[in-house]
């Protein structure tokens, strides 16, 4: 245990007073490295999800990557193996059949999963008056649905890989969508990326005993495939209405799994951290 509990013989006979065991350090590579674990990274080809995973990668984790595109995923997993472990496992997680599939298969290659994270997502836009009920199923499935079902998939694995010292993580990824309220036509987003937040939370509460971690991260604007429409048109206004006034970096994003991922954050949990450059936190009004 980090901390011992040790009776004040200059106290009174029912004070107590904590210090800390031997066991416990402060150095920078034991409180961050996470080498040696085993991640799963959904939507991991291209995007934040990409950006995760050769963080990952770069520092010693095993790291599994699915996409609904099995060239784009294939294609990313040969990229990032030239830096450690990257394999590549496409599946369509809009489906049971696919969310299935996909656990089915890292379980038949590993005895545990000491990350998962929940990254896959999909994005629709339209006017008001023309948006689809397929639009709003669609990203209602991928974004909301398909974590909970592949986090219930999974759980056999993260209760293998989890200690009281080093729990096993679930990291989802929301957005500042479900934090703030977008002027884009993207009306199942937000409400999805909201629901993200607050599943992330309620897996918190309901896995804590099991010794797992629940925790979302809320992306600002960062350049990916999904973005790049929004930012070649509003890129210039998009970055001038951001604290920090720039994008969002791969580092940033990695930065902020690694934390979750590792030592120093195994007493965090059902957390929604913003990485969006103040968009949240301290974006003024006028």
């Amino acid at each position: 245990m980090p901390y011992e509990r040790v009776n004040d013989l200059n106290a009174n006979a029912n004070d107590c007073q904590y210090h800390y065991a031997s066991i416990e350090t402060l150095r920078m590579n034991d409180l961050f490295d996470i080498s040696g674990k085993v991640a799963l990274v959904t939507g991991g080809s291209r995007g934040i999800g990409e950006m995760i995973a050769e963080g990952f990668v770069r520092n010693g984790v095993r790291t599994y990557i699915s996409a609904r595109k099995a060239d784009a995923c294939d294609a990313t997993a040969e990229r990032l193996s030239e830096l450690g472990e990257c394999i590549s496992i496409p599946a369509d997680l809009s489906t049971a059949a696919g969310i299935k599939t996909l656990a089915d298969e890292i379980s038949g290659l590993e005895s545990k999963l000491d990350i998962l994270v929940n990254n896959a997502g999909a994005a629709w836009g339209a006017p008001i008056e023309e948006y689809p009920e397929s639009g709003w199923d669609k990203v209602m499935d991928i974004n909301i649905k398909s974590p909970f079902f592949l986090t219930q998939a999974l759980l056999p694995l993260l209760e293998k890989a989890a200690s009281s010292d080093d729990p096993a993580r679930i990291i989802c990824i929301g957005s500042v969508d479900g934090l703030n309220v977008s002027r884009l036509p993207n009306f199942a987003y937000g409400p999805s990326k909201a629901a993200v937040h607050h599943l992330a939370r309620t897996l918190a509460s309901h896995l804590a005993d099991r010794n797992i971690t629940s925790n979302a991260i809320a992306p600002g604007p960062f350049p990916s495939k999904m973005t790049a429409g929004i930012l070649k048109n509003y890129g210039d206004e998009i970055e001038r209405g951001v604290p920090l006034k720039r994008l969002g970096r791969a580092s940033d994003m990695a930065g902020a799994a690694i934390f979750l991922s590792s030592n120093a954050a195994s007493y965090v949990t059902g957390v929604v951290i913003p990485v969006d450059g103040g968009i949240v936190g301290c974006a003024g009004t006028l």
